[in-house]
């Protein structure tokens, strides 16, 4: 249609060539920016989820700490009776210097993590 025209009749290849050129410069950009909008789209859905996951971390975090804090408490009260125990029995034994059984006994129980009772002496 464009050939009536005496200006493109004259140069119809060069322009059919840029045009195809054109054309497909154009439908490639069209599907990188498709592409980069699917991109777009699932970065998105993951930030979700690491947002869910940082949520949860939260909580379990907490109940860790929780735990741990339980812990040390039960850890403290237990070396508390240990050292109660051994300054009791100490003082029952003079000062030569010699390791009562006691005292051999009240190490093991605390190597071992045991609160001593009043019944093993």
């Amino acid at each position: 249609m464009l050939g009536f025209i005496p200006f493109v009749s004259k140069y119809k290849l060069p322009i059919q060539i840029i045009s195809l050129i054109l054309l497909s410069l154009g439908v490639y950009l069209e599907g990188g920016l498709a592409e980069k909008a699917k991109w777009e789209l699932r970065v998105k859905e993951m930030e979700v989820k690491v947002a869910e996951a940082e949520a949860k971390s939260a909580v379990v975090n907490t109940e860790i700490v929780e735990k741990v804090i339980t812990q040390k408490q039960v850890i403290k009260v237990k070396g508390d009776k240990i050292i109660e125990y051994i300054d009791r029995e100490v003082k029952v034994f003079d000062n030569t210097c010699t390791v009562p059984e006691m005292a051999i006994k009240a190490h093991n129980m605390a190597a071992k993590n045991e609160a001593p009772s009043e019944d093993k002496k």
